[in-house]
């Protein structure tokens, strides 16, 4: 089944020419930078031009100065520092960034990461009593931690000092009526009704370090919309300022945070997080220092995808660099990433590089096999039947480490909020769900909430735990919250065009300068065109290992150009020279024996 899609194009500014005059760039790039909000031609140039001056004060996030004054004190005082992370490419990052800075300020540091299967997110009590046993005196969580009461209050009662950091959703205290409230003060289900004075229910730490609570005067921080790494780079950058006793850091420190800015790119990527602002920043700096660092384990890192010596964009990041981190957290211990990028020697971070590489070869055959699995449980029950507005499937001998994942395709291929869970042999399901635009996950798992053993996340991913007894009420108390809140037109996925274009528009000029507007990713998709009236000029070819993919070959006037249609297969049967068609396409550059021609990456096609 595919979903069909509806198109959306934008409407043609007619500011773009004098915009375009003005920042010496095609009429193109000028309408989709107006189309994504960039009007006046400073911020335009900001956009276009990012620089590390504009990366906003640390001391803007809450609790972040008191947490960098307390970790000052304990690298002075030679305190044993555990730095306790998440186990995906966000966490292993954010881990890697603060044990390095702390190191490099003279610190006892040390690491600790959960196991996925064994533990599970996040702190846990019995980990963090081992901690404290072990000789800690200070414990700082990054990309977890700030639901964690019961294990902030284990360190509490063992006497050692715990800064939680963290980019999560929170949990927050009811209202009279029951209802949960987000930090806006919003029900996630009835988006209408708005609660005031919404109540955060927070560790008893020492200090949170989160980008979107409140300082004590009422401001919040710039950009909410870090992510863990993120909020790990700016911590460090807080603690070296914190150690140097001023608001410039010493030129080795400074150095060390500009490199660090790639570890803080790769976890912005993975985690999906919008490349806008900071984020953007954080990203086109990291992305270039990616080639260059000086980090043995991410030398090696690239060295095992074979991109040594590439110049590297989102796409290498989130679809070859950050499997491989993960791969190691979903099927095996993270702790062995974080090795590799903090500790190892040259032929240890190759040989775990190679292991990891290994690994992320074994999660695509399962996720291969589970995906499969997946789509037949949905036909056998008609769980994508009309009227249905959510998915929750479950199985058992399914791996927890890749439905997450699964879900993720789930999603892509028939556009409803999906549950998959991997039931053990003790009866216990672990789950993970990913969501669509305008359906808040962590709000609608609140509301299943009696149906789950405990649950976490925020609005577009989240993860779960349910006795297998369980799972039927859930499914129909989760379906029964979708059905309550998504219209059919979210229903629908859209295709959003940034403009029109002749085929004869589109050349090696303009492709070059569309790349400008990268990186891509959430909150900066890469610009897509709408190119209608095109004819097919020669028979479709199938493509691929099994003709999944489809080449095309497509004229327009006296211009010509070849297309790719990956997963296009099902248009193959309806193609036919001499018939017309309108595209939406990312135009892209091919090198073959050293010629450059522009490709069209067909994202969906409609016949005429």
């Amino acid at each position: 089944m595919h979903t069909s899609k509806r198109w959306n194009l934008a409407p043609a500014h007619e500011a773009a020419a004098e915009l375009a005059a003005r920042l010496k760039v095609s009429p193109l790039v000028a309408q989709i930078l107006l189309n994504r909000g960039h009007i006046e031609p400073d911020d335009c140039h900001k956009f276009l031009k990012p620089t590390l001056k504009d990366l906003h004060d640390p001391a803007l996030i809450a609790g972040l100065s008191k947490a960098a004054d307390r970790v000052a004190r304990a690298i002075r005082d030679r305190e044993k520092i555990v730095v306790y992370g998440d186990y995906d490419v966000d966490g292993i990052t954010a881990v890697t960034i603060l044990w390095h800075a702390i190191k490099l300020l003279g610190g006892d540091v040390h690491y600790y990461i959960p196991h996925r299967i064994d533990e599970g997110y996040g702190l846990n009590s019995e980990a963090i009593s081992q901690i404290c046993k072990d000789g800690a005196k200070l414990i700082i969580t990054v990309d977890c931690g700030v639901t964690a009461i019961e294990p902030a209050e284990t360190a509490k009662a063992c006497g050692v000092d715990l800064i939680v950091s963290d980019h999560h959703e929170w949990k927050e205290n009811k209202d009279e009526g029951g209802r949960m409230k987000d930090e806006k003060g919003v029900d996630p289900i009835h988006p209408s009704s708005f609660i005031l004075h919404p109540s955060p229910l927070l560790p008893p730490a020492y200090a949170i370090v989160h980008p979107r609570l409140p300082l004590e005067d009422g401001t919040t921080y710039p950009n909410p919309n870090l992510c863990g790494a993120g909020v790990a780079f700016k911590l460090a950058w807080g603690i070296g300022q914190a150690v140097c006793g001023a608001s410039k850091v010493s030129d080795e420190f400074r150095s060390f945070l500009i490199d660090a800015t790639a570890l803080a790119a790769l976890g912005t990527i993975a985690d999906v997080v919008p490349l806008i602002g900071e984020n953007r920043i954080l990203a086109h700096f990291g992305l270039g220092g990616l080639k260059a660092s000086r980090l043995i384990g991410i030398k090696a890192l690239i060295e095992s995808a074979n991109l040594t010596g590439q110049t590297l964009d989102s796409f290498h990041v989130g679809f070859l660099l950050g499997p491989r981190l993960n791969a190691c957290g979903r099927m095996g211990h993270a702790a062995l990433a974080v090795e590799m990028l903090t500790i190892a020697d040259e032929g240890r971070a190759i040989e775990i590089a190679t292991y990891l590489e290994q690994q992320n070869r074994e999660r695509q055959v399962m996720e291969k096999t589970i995906l499969t699995a997946a789509l037949d449980q949905i036909t056998a029950c008609d769980f994508a039947g009309e009227g249905n507005c959510a998915l929750v499937l479950a199985g058992q001998g399914w791996h927890p480490g890749v439905i997450g994942i699964v879900a993720s395709r789930i999603v892509d291929r028939f556009h409803r909020p999906t549950v998959m869970i991997a039931i053990n042999e003790d009866g216990i399901g672990q789950g993970s769900a990913r969501s669509i635009n305008g359906f808040h996950l962590a709000g609608a798992l609140t509301h299943c909430g009696e149906h789950l053993k405990s649950f976490g996340g925020h609005e577009m991913a989240a993860g779960l735990k349910i006795k297998a007894g369980n799972i039927d009420a859930f499914r129909a108390a989760f379906c029964a919250v979708a059905k309550q809140q998504l219209t059919p037109e979210q229903l629908q996925p859209q295709v959003y065009l940034d403009a029109d274009s002749s085929l004869g528009q589109i050349n090696t000029a303009l492709v070059t300068d569309l790349k400008r507007l990268g990186p891509f990713g959430q909150g900066n998709r890469k610009p897509l065109l709408c190119c209608r009236n095109l004819t097919i000029a020669l028979p479709p070819k199938r493509v691929g290992k099994t003709g999944d993919h489809l080449q095309l070959f497509l004229k327009q006037g006296n211009a010509s150009m070849k297309a790719i249609a990956f997963n296009g297969g099902r248009w193959f049967d309806q193609l036919t020279p001499g018939k017309t068609v309108d595209l939406a396409v990312e135009p892209t550059l091919n090198e073959w024996n050293g010629k450059i021609s522009v490709e069209l990456d067909v994202k969906d096609l409609q016949i005429q």
